[in-house]
């Protein structure tokens, strides 16, 4: 009985944690199509536009990136705007979506 509970435990735990990670990046995926598509595209950037893409791109890296742009400590006028409006969970979650993505 006891091995039943902690092994139910540890799948629900799992469960959780898989739920929240899927949770995520669809909440990811829904802010870089609200506010980074444009520029950056999904898997390529706009064909007129001459930002990098972010498709494949390491998760650590971006959220740092971002937070900076956020906090004006790396200068970019469009970027500080659009940075400026994104909570912790917003770039988490975004930096997530773009590095699941295949480049």
């Amino acid at each position: 009985m006891r091995l039943t509970a902690l092994t139910g435990s540890l799948l629900l735990g799992l469960l959780s944690a898989h739920s929240a990670n899927a949770a995520s990046i669809y909440a990811g995926q829904a802010k870089a199509a609200a506010v980074c598509s444009q520029c950056h595209g999904i898997k390529t950037p706009s064909a007129e536009a001459p930002f990098p893409p972010l498709a494949g791109r390491d998760a650590d890296y971006l959220k740092t990136a971002l937070k900076q742009y956020r906090d004006k400590t790396r200068k970019s006028d469009i970027m500080n705007a659009i940075a400026g409006s994104l909570s912790d969970d917003d770039i988490s979650n975004v930096a997530m979506y773009y590095a699941k993505l295949k480049p």
